[in-house]
């Protein structure tokens, strides 16, 4: 099963690698020179197939056999799971739980590796939280504009808010959001609120890229939001997987606000490194949360057939130039296994879009 706090469960790989006996020159383990150098007296079983997602029933896992002296014993080496022979080198899973793997090549035994794998319940498209602390006046603010710009190169699943401490973009909430986490320098990034984006953000997009790749998010969310003159009614609908565990489950939901024009200050090389930006396309702006910054705990007996259900009607924010330009950001955080919170999943929501939750 899936952990309770719902990190993604990664292969969990103990292996004791012993030998069973010593062989000489002799027997084809040597290097041919009989000083014993190269001898093979141990090998070792191990997945050779990605699993940076884990391993889930119904996936099918690949091992490799190496001997102590780098030689490839794959192809001639008997495979053992749960103590039967397979065919090959390759296994189906068809359960979860733990599978206890061995090898065998001539008189060597290998160690036992544990493998790991997790019931297979829904598996939802994950998209990585960007919290940008930025403004106008911040010189080395840029590179990381353009860090995101070369994100959105590699993926569309990310949802990116730009927290503004200046007189352009200052809104009610930056406060409390620099208070709640700690934010004392400008730029900071947050990536999914567990960790700041590695400096320089530009040559580090595989932090935030690599999160996205396993799509085995334990819970999925649509955000539907309309207009209507001045009016906007923001629906959020989230979905769980049934062995979820709601250990401070909490929902936020932000405006943001994109094409957004002023001056930006660079002390950076990034956008011909001129010294000031003119007219500079500020995207994700923060405009307003429609929850605590921390967030709304979810309420587990709110919760019907695993889905969880929200509206928020409010009127455009005053700080709005265009509502055309809104859109609403929302994220499950839970808690980590130090009690940190962290975002589980996030979803961006636009006017005249049609979601439905990324089911895998």
């Amino acid at each position: 099963m899936k952990t309770k706090q719902f990190a993604i469960l990664f292969l969990v790989a103990i292996a004791t690698f012993f030998s069973s006996c010593s062989s000489d020159s002799s027997d084809g383990g040597g290097d041919g020179d009989g000083d014993g150098s190269n001898d093979l007296t141990s090998i070792s079983v191990e997945v050779s197939s990605s699993v940076e997602c884990g391993i889930y029933a119904g996936d099918t896992v690949s091992f490799a056999v190496t001997g102590n002296n780098g030689q490839d014993l794959t192809n001639q080496s008997t495979i053992m799971v749960n103590g039967n022979s397979i065919s090959g080198n390759t296994y189906t899973t068809s359960e979860s739980g733990s599978l206890q793997v061995t090898a065998t090549y001539q008189s060597l035994t290998s160690g036992s590796l544990q493998v790991g794998v997790s019931e297979d319940h829904s598996k939802f498209t994950k998209h990585v939280l960007i919290e940008d602390y930025t403004g106008t006046w911040c010189g080395y603010c840029p590179r990381v504009s353009y860090a995101i710009e070369l994100t959105k190169e590699q993926t569309d699943q990310i949802a990116v808010i730009a927290v503004h401490n200046d007189e352009e973009y200052y809104c009610d909430e930056v406060e409390a959001l620099e208070n709640a986490f700690n934010i004392n320098a400008y730029p900071t990034v947050k990536v999914d609120r567990a960790a700041d984006w590695t400096f320089p953000e530009p040559n580090n997009i595989d932090q935030v890229v690599n999160k996205t790749l396993c799509d085995n998010a334990p819970l999925g969310l649509t955000v539907i939001p309309t207009l209507n003159g001045n009016n906007v009614n923001v629906e959020v609908k989230v979905k769980f997987s049934e062995d979820f565990s709601f250990n401070n489950t909490k929902l936020v939901v932000m405006a943001v606000e994109d094409d957004l024009i002023a001056n930006q200050e660079n002390y950076t090389s990034y956008y011909g490194g001129v010294s000031v930006i003119q007219n500079f396309e500020h995207d994700h702006v923060l405009r307003a949360s429609l929850t605590n910054v921390a967030g709304d705990a979810i309420p587990s007996n709110d919760i019907l057939e695993s889905v969880y259900s929200r509206t928020f009607s409010l009127s455009v924010p005053s700080n709005v130039t265009n509502a055309s330009k809104l859109s609403f950001v929302a994220f499950v955080s839970n808690n980590n296994f130090t009690g940190a919170p962290y975002v589980v999943n996030a979803r961006v929501g636009h006017f005249n879009e049609v979601q439905s939750f990324e089911e895998n």
